[in-house]
């Protein structure tokens, strides 16, 4: 069945921007967490002003030589803003793009993303609140699992109305693959978007151990670390399970393959950067503490090595909700191609014989 042709001439530019939000929105979530790990979310005690000045036009020398606590969240807001504009920019183009009007409702539901977590970051200063932060904390890596997906719904390969196993071919290569191919792309989209939710939760789970209450229990932080663990065991499974799925699948996993080996990667990372991020804040567990490379061990709160791991940590588990996100839009996107291209070819071998 060959390629159904779309007449309208691609517009590239809401692709582009919608990868330059994504690739900004990444270094804002990388600032938010260094402002959680040094606690510095009061630096500036005003909103959305930065002491009395407009955000654009505070004092750099003051903010880029004063203190660091300033410095972080200063330049938390000042990235928030880059991210606000080019939302707006990507409205913009969306609307400027004849072939990205179905994309109109996501890039309004972009904006106010924006909107949604700059409020609450604003709100987080004004009331003082550690449930906004925390809640500030899980809508940042969401959004920028939102970017990812749009950029991939902006590109050039969603217009592909042929499925790659089946483009291109006759219909004896349907006749031998048509009852298969829609089952196997239903099952990739199925993982990918299970691997998504898990990703997801563990990203709640992460957020209420990092914004924990300090008037919590031993109890309620120890069910929070077991449910951590083991949503994090099972994510990591669903990572591996969905790369060795998409290798396999060879060319009729579309592009599914290397995000989902990226994601397997991460997940990797992810466990070795949980571990280190336990002995940096709360030191080397009790069965390993005598140990001579464990003896001399010293935690140093707000050292440069202790946030660097603890904000790689919360980085890399935005990039495997992201990661999670591009395969599972990927792959649902597969699967409707190929039951439309599946069907139409079956009808059409049907009127032939």
């Amino acid at each position: 069945m060959p390629n159904s042709v779309n007449t309208v001439p691609f517009n590239a530019w809401p692709h582009r921007v919608a990868v330059a939000l994504c690739c900004a929105t990444f270094p804002l979530i990388w600032a938010g967490g260094l402002v959680t790990t040094y606690d510095a979310g009061m630096a500036v005690p005003d909103w959305p002003s930065t002491f009395g000045y407009n955000i654009w036009l505070y004092p750099w020398s003051t903010w880029f030589f004063g203190p660091w606590d300033l410095f972080i969240e200063h330049s938390h807001r000042l990235l928030g803003t880059l991210v606000g504009l080019l939302a707006i920019l990507f409205v913009v183009v969306v609307y400027r793009s004849a072939d990205h009007r179905w994309m109109r409702p996501l890039a309004w539901g972009c904006l106010a993303g924006v909107v949604l977590q700059g409020g609450l970051g604003g709100a987080r200063v004004l009331l003082d609140e550690r449930h906004l932060a925390m809640i500030h904390g899980c809508v940042g890596p969401c959004f920028f699992a939102f970017t990812a997906a749009l950029a991939v719904m902006a590109g050039a390969d969603w217009r592909q109305t042929s499925p790659p196993a089946l483009a291109g071919t006759g219909s004896r290569s349907t006749r031998g693959t048509g009852n298969r191919q829609p089952a196997t792309a239903a099952g990739l989209s199925r993982l990918a978007t299970l691997t998504a939710g898990l990703a997801f939760l563990q990203l709640v789970l992460g957020a209420q151990l990092r914004h924990i209450s300090i008037m919590a229990g031993p109890g309620q932080f120890r069910v929070f670390v077991f449910f951590h663990l083991i949503v994090a065991f099972a994510l990591l499974a669903h990572a591996l399970l969905l790369a060795v799925r998409s290798l396999r699948l060879g060319p009729s996993s579309g592009k599914s393959r290397l995000p989902a080996v990226a994601l397997a990667l991460f997940m990797v990372l992810q466990f070795v950067l949980g571990p280190a991020t336990w002995v940096v804040n709360y030191g080397w567990p009790q069965w390993v503490a005598d140990m001579p490379f464990a003896v001399g061990h010293t935690i140093q709160a707000k050292s440069l090595v202790q946030a660097m791991i603890v904000t790689a940590h919360v980085a890399v588990g935005s990039l495997v909700l992201a990661s999670a996100a591009v395969v599972a839009t990927r792959a649902v996107r597969l699967a409707r191609v190929e039951v439309t291209a599946v069907g139409s070819t079956a009808m059409f071998v049907g009127l032939a014989t």
